[in-house]
């Protein structure tokens, strides 16, 4: 059974920068695409990006690029948000996701596993 543990999520000001992490364990880490999504009050959850299984492409919905980077460690078994210049509405639950890369799909991973989240409140 695999498990994903994020953190790195908390309270920050709007225009600030957080860090998220994932951790994972009970599967081969570098054999599955990783991708982050998140839930704001009272919304649908939605794609916020995706990193293949290697780290060597990376997707990101508009609302985020330019100010959200995903990364991996595939050694620390550990995939990365770097949250910068956040807004209001950034304020969301995220999720962390392990699953297989679709390169035709919007999100570009059919996600198999998911994380309990890590809450991120921007405060204006």
């Amino acid at each position: 059974q695999v498990q994903l543990v994020e953190s790195g999520g908390g309270l920050v000001q709007a225009g600030g920068s957080l860090r998220l992490s994932c951790a994972a364990s009970g599967r081969t880490f570098s054999s599955g695409a990783m991708a982050w999504f998140r839930q704001a009050p009272g919304k649908d959850r939605e794609f916020v990006a995706t990193v293949t299984a290697i780290g060597t492409n990376a997707y990101y919905a508009d609302s985020v690029k330019g100010r959200f980077t995903i990364s991996r460690d595939n050694a620390k078994n550990t995939v990365y948000l770097q949250m910068n210049s956040l807004n209001h509405e950034d304020t969301a639950v995220y999720y962390c996701t392990m699953g297989r890369f679709i390169r035709s799909s919007s999100t570009h991973i059919d996600v198999d596993y998911w994380g309990k989240g890590t809450l991120v409140t921007v405060s204006s």
